[in-house]
């Protein structure tokens, strides 16, 4: 079939969301599907694309590694059309969510939405973050949920959320699947000998956006006092963002800063090398859908200490494949370190084999099966066209204009409201 998927990230933007689209585009295709990408321009984004378009956009909004896209161009309504789709999986409830809302409505296709970010944790990427704007980023993605005929959630936890807030539309949960044969093949010796990671020693590691929201004051602070306790102790942090320098401090202030190493961005074989390395991955992000990083980190064999939080509850099994913690104080996360470090030998055997049974679960063929089925249910009926909804959410939107007076210029408009804009009407 020919898929059309609208995102408003995608490589090489770092980060959940963007993983997720490349992940499923890369298994429809190897299974003989088309997949049309819409995506916004990135900084250093590759310049040999295939069935990709992308649409102009602000880079860096609001100090944040996001970018914010601007209105459709002609050439990609052009290239949607040549692409003959026959379904469209929206990514997103805003900017090119709207497209997408729109591109279903004026081709008569079947909308799929994929509701990946509870939202209301990022407003403060937005100018005049308030409890308000964050009231009404829920209601915009519950009313644009509801515009769709079919919604994806990440995780049991998202789709519990969902149906609480209201969220009428049929729901069901699909995972972003883990390729855990490149994981498992990672080579972790070749990894600390390029970088300098002593191979006897203990590595704690972390992989991810490093953002304010991921809660990363709690995992360097943790992770600097359990360094503290443990002089064989390294700390691997994959990834970018704007936290780096919170770490760099905590670890400073601590007398650790010689055992952190910070790589930054890491992908394909690179990225697999440095699960390998690790002994340990430390997770404390209270605002993940799904952790994608704890099945990629369990698919390369390595044990995972997180927060009870919406998506590592639905991976991580405690005292099983990891440690899941109640307690969200330094001290605990750090004593749930030495729990796992100091493993007898036939525990430690024990939990590889419950990490390996994780990764086959959360594989990326098992993911795909559940979405390309419901993708055929969807083909197989009649197309609903949501006036009422459709009228309802488009207020919203307006509401939202009225209140901010964020959109007053183009550039405005793309950034009011997490990336909120003005729907586009039916054809």
């Amino acid at each position: 079939m020919n898929i059309v998927m609208m995102s408003n990230t995608f490589t090489p933007h770092v980060g959940g969301v963007a993983r997720s689209v490349e992940a499923f585009v890369g298994e429809y295709r190897r299974r003989g599907h088309r997949v049309l990408v819409i995506a916004p321009e990135f900084e250093n984004m590759p310049a040999d694309e295939i069935d990709v378009v992308r649409l102009p956009a602000i880079q860096h909004f609001n100090g944040s590694d996001f970018s914010v896209v601007l209105p459709l161009p002609g050439a990609a309504n052009d290239a949607i059309e040549a692409f003959q789709p026959d379904i469209v999986h929206s990514h997103h409830p805003f900017l090119v969510g709207a497209t997408a809302l729109r591109v279903a409505r004026q081709y008569e296709l079947p909308l799929v939405f994929t509701h990946h970010t509870m939202y209301e944790q990022y407003t403060h990427y937005v100018p005049g973050d308030s409890d308000a704007l964050k009231r009404f980023v829920i209601n915009l993605s519950i009313s644009y949920a509801n515009l769709c005929d079919q919604v994806f959630a990440p995780s049991e936890s998202v789709a519990h959320v969902l149906r609480e807030r209201g969220v009428t539309s049929p729901i069901l949960v699909v995972a972003t699947g883990v390729d855990r044969e490149r994981f498992a093949r990672g080579d972790g010796a070749a990894f600390r000998a390029t970088h300098g990671l002593p191979r006897e020693a203990l590595v704690i590691g972390h992989v991810g956006r490093l953002a304010p929201e991921k809660n990363l004051g709690l995992l360097a602070e943790a992770v600097a006092r359990f360094l503290r306790r443990r002089p064989d102790a390294r700390f691997l942090c994959v990834g970018r963002g704007p936290s780096v320098d919170t770490i760099r401090e905590i670890f400073r202030n601590h007398g650790v800063s010689n055992r952190l190493m910070t790589v930054g961005v890491l992908e394909g074989q690179a990225l697999a090398d440095a699960y390998r390395a690790m002994d340990i991955f430390a997770f404390t992000s209270k605002s993940e859908t799904q952790g994608m990083v704890l099945t990629e980190a369990m698919a390369a064999g390595v044990p995972v200490v997180a927060l009870d939080a919406p998506g590592a509850r639905e991976v991580v099994r405690d005292r099983v494949n990891g440690r899941l913690l109640r307690q969200t104080d330094p001290d605990s996360f750090a004593a749930a370190l030495t729990s796992i470090a100091d493993l007898p030998k036939p525990r430690r055997e024990e939990m590889r084999a419950a990490l390996a049974e994780t990764a086959i679960a959360f594989s990326m063929p098992r993911c795909a099966d559940r979405a390309l089925a419901c993708y055929d249910a969807l083909l197989a009926t009649r197309y609903v066209d949501r006036d009422e909804e459709y009228t309802a959410w488009s207020g919203l939107l307006r509401r939202i204009r009225a209140e901010w007076e964020l959109l007053r210029t183009v550039a405005e408009a793309a950034g009011a409201a997490s990336g909120v804009q003005e729907p586009e009407g039916k054809a």
